[in-house]
């Protein structure tokens, strides 16, 4: 069946806004950092509703990540998903996330520019803007009472999956979050797409499958994104889930900027 798609306004409306985007100081942790086009990942971000990034790890920082599961003096919270109904799988919660290098690195490195698309968003959805560091953002969490870091590593096994669901944790909620993929689908793993949800106001829901590869990140929204309309811009609600592993392992890493009350 056709259905019209109302289409998002650009983020960028010429080349010298994209100069615009703050950016942290890229440590030799992250190289793929160095050069990569904002302009490009945002504009498939309000084109989308997902932006999918060049590989942001490599593999050897893939399994650094994946070993941490191990440790369980590095988290603060396991979660078995079937108990709770949330699908078929396990995820751990980071006690301290500056405990593990690469989980810091990217949390840190990765606010400033998502910060940035965050309050392009803003005056579109109505909503606040957010502070250009993470150290503020964290800060007024903690006012807030939200204290608990929110980054965490997930596994899948064959027949695991997750339910379609959102990562709000409190009344503070940074609009954007990201997910790396720590496995090579297709070869560590087969079946457990990424699934997203758009629910669109007097019209069907539009479901999008991602397939990120090992090390690539995709960046989407936590609740919601703008979309214009006919009459301005309208609140398009988003939940994210993953479809069911048919064989092997499957490892991600999921890094929400906001802490949880």
């Amino acid at each position: 069946m056709n259905h019209s798609v109302s289409q998002p306004l650009p983020l960028f409306d010429d080349d010298s806004q994209a100069d615009e985007v703050p950016r942290a100081a890229f440590s030799s942790e992250l190289p793929a950092l160095h050069g990569l086009d904002w302009a490009a990942v945002s504009a498939q971000l309000n084109e989308d509703g997902v932006a999918v990034t060049p590989p942001l790890l490599s593999r050897e920082q893939c399994q650094e990540i994946i070993g941490t599961y191990e440790d369980p003096a590095l988290f603060r919270s396991t979660v078995v998903m079937q108990r709770h109904q949330f699908g078929r799988g396990t995820y751990k919660y980071y006690a301290d996330p500056a405990a593990v290098p690469l989980v810091r690195a990217l949390r840190e490195q990765l606010y400033p520019p998502l910060a940035w698309m965050a309050n392009q968003w803003a005056p579109q959805l109505d909503e606040r803007t957010f502070p250009g560091t993470l150290d503020e953002l964290i800060a007024e969490c903690a006012d807030n009472g939200q204290t608990r870091p929110t980054p965490l590593i997930l596994r899948y096994g064959k027949g695991d999956y997750a339910c379609l669901h959102q990562d709000v944790y409190g009344d503070i909620v940074f609009p954007l979050q990201i997910t790396v993929m720590l496995n090579q689908p297709g070869e560590d793993f087969t079946g457990g797409e990424n699934v997203f949800v758009e629910q669109r106001p007097r019209s069907q829901s539009r479901a999008m499958v991602v397939k990120p590869r090992l090390g690539q990140a995709m960046i989407f929204p936590v609740r919601h994104r703008p979309v214009r309309g006919e009459y301005g811009f309208r609140r398009h609600p988003m939940r994210h889930g993953t479809n069911a592993v048919e064989s092997g392992r499957r490892n991600t890493l999921g890094v929400i900027f906001h802490n949880a009350r």
